[in-house]
């Protein structure tokens, strides 16, 4: 699991890579979590352009961020997903959720 992640102007934007799945979800949960308790961002981006591959975690893992955003009345988008998460994520229904901005080809 690596990620970075950055605030600016009430915007926080966390850059996931590789592959999202039940090894490393648990970790992405809590530690997107523990940034968005410390800076309460008005806007949380979850970055998917480095994301290879999500399965049911990486579902459960944006609905973590979609709930803690909601206890602080903030917004969450997802950016850069491309082709395996999107499917995964319209089967799910999260894209009537949130905002999904998908990577350009």
């Amino acid at each position: 699991m690596q990620f970075t992640s950055f605030l600016d102007d009430g915007r926080l934007t966390v850059a996931l890579t590789g592959e999202i799945d039940h090894h490393c979800a648990k970790n992405y949960i809590q530690s997107i979590a523990g940034k968005i308790e410390a800076y309460t961002p008005e806007v949380c981006i979850l970055d998917f352009q480095d994301v290879t591959f999500v399965d049911s975690s990486g579902i459960a893992v944006v609905i973590n961020a979609l709930r803690a955003m909601a206890q602080i009345e903030g917004k969450l988008m997802i950016t850069g997903i491309c082709e395996q998460p999107m499917r995964v994520f319209r089967a799910s229904g999260i894209d009537k959720l949130v905002e999904i901005k998908e990577a350009v080809s």
